[in-house]
């Protein structure tokens, strides 16, 4: 089961030991998750928010 991230500093404490980010845009929000070697991480947010979250992320991003 995916494990629903609330704080966005702990996203990108994530994110440095993820394998990958998918992105998953909807109408009026984008759903990021953050596949690790153990758990999946899903974090909700709003497109712009989102927009500065992927430009601190390193590792891949494969956007759905």
């Amino acid at each position: 089961m995916p494990v629903e991230i609330f704080n966005e500093n702990e996203f990108l404490e994530i994110a440095k030991r993820a394998k990958e980010c998918r992105v998953k845009r909807s109408k009026d929000s984008v759903k990021l998750k953050l596949r690790t070697s153990s758990k999946l991480y899903t974090y909700k947010t709003t497109p712009e928010n989102a927009e500065n979250l992927l430009k601190k992320i390193t590792c891949p991003i494969i956007t759905l």
